[in-house]
């Protein structure tokens, strides 16, 4: 892409620092094979993508059929597993909404993609609302949910309060990140949880797979978050941390994508074994080091 499509920040787009340094160069190895540099903040240790493609210019880096989140059909035996995994890990977050409140309630779901989870959320008697900027997923969610599913968070009446409002990996594409969480917290209740899931670069399978971690996922992914820049939010948004889980089948779906990219010639076989095998040491290690999961999920509520 031209350097006229891309924007430079000269601050952390967390803390707003100014001290970062140049981490690492990574490929972009799903759509464009362009390398982009990843900066890493000296204050709250946020790594993010910069130079990046603009909001208005990111569009085309989404456009490969692999992006499963915005489809609902089944053409391939990885997307078969994809939505086997998706579907289950849907009851997990209805099951875990239920048990942060009980009484149910509203629930905003923030980059929904087609609405399975909300879907879910819905038929167990929550109401719903959606939030996805994605045309094609956006169509597909309303299909099912009567257009309860919206481009833009503008477009949520103001005032309008919700018990759970979730980012189960979105947060990482989100151009405007201070904006836009400190305008999700606007709608939540006092007594509201956030619940906000990322991939981890300090897991067994990012430091395994170097720059060929398909968790690094650049350019759509404009921030790469451990866990000193999730705590990082307590203080920045007035949130307080009540609660980390973590995503014990991503690290399999991270680890075949990343020996898609470190190998691409092996045979199918051979990938799926060494994502296998790949994706049980790093959730081995993980709950032996009692942290460093490939993604988790960090449950916030206000202060």
């Amino acid at each position: 892409m031209e350097d006229k499509m891309l924007e430079r920040l000269t601050k952390c787009p967390l803390c707003k620092s100014g001290r970062f340094l140049n981490s690492q160069e990574i490929k972009d190895y799903a759509v464009s094979k362009e390398t982009f540099i990843i900066c890493k903040c000296r204050s709250c240790g946020l790594k993010f993508t910069n130079p990046r493609p603009t909001a208005e210019t990111i569009g085309p880096y989404y456009d490969f059929p692999e992006y499963y989140s915005h489809e609902d059909k089944v053409s391939n035996f990885t997307q078969l597993i994809y939505q086997k995994v998706r579907k289950y890990s849907v009851n997990q977050k209805v099951k875990l909404i239920n048990r942060l409140v009980p009484h149910k309630g509203k629930i905003l779901d923030y980059g929904c993609g087609t609405a399975e989870f909300l879907l879910a959320a819905n038929n167990d008697t929550w109401k719903v609302t959606g939030i996805e900027p994605n045309e094609k997923a956006r169509k597909l969610g309303n299909s099912k949910l009567a257009d309860q599913v919206f481009e833009s968070l503008d477009e949520i009446k103001a005032g309008k309060q919700f018990e759970v409002i979730t980012l189960f990996h979105v947060l990482e594409h989100v151009h405007s990140l201070r904006k836009t969480v400190k305008k999700l917290i606007k709608h939540l209740k006092s007594t509201g949880y956030i619940i906000i899931a990322v991939p981890n670069y300090k897991s067994f399978d990012a430091k395994k797979y170097g720059n060929e971690w398909a968790g690094w996922d650049v350019p759509r992914h404009l921030y790469h978050l451990n866990e000193s820049a999730l705590n990082a939010f307590e203080d920045i948004f007035k949130l307080e941390l009540v609660e980390k889980i973590p995503m014990v089948f991503d690290s399999y779906y991270v680890s075949l994508l990343s020996e898609g990219y470190r190998k691409p010639s092996q045979n199918v076989l051979a990938k799926y074994l060494k994502a296998f095998s790949s994706g049980y040491q790093s959730n081995q290690l993980a709950v032996k080091n009692q942290a460093n999961h490939s993604s988790n999920i960090f449950i916030f509520k206000k202060r």
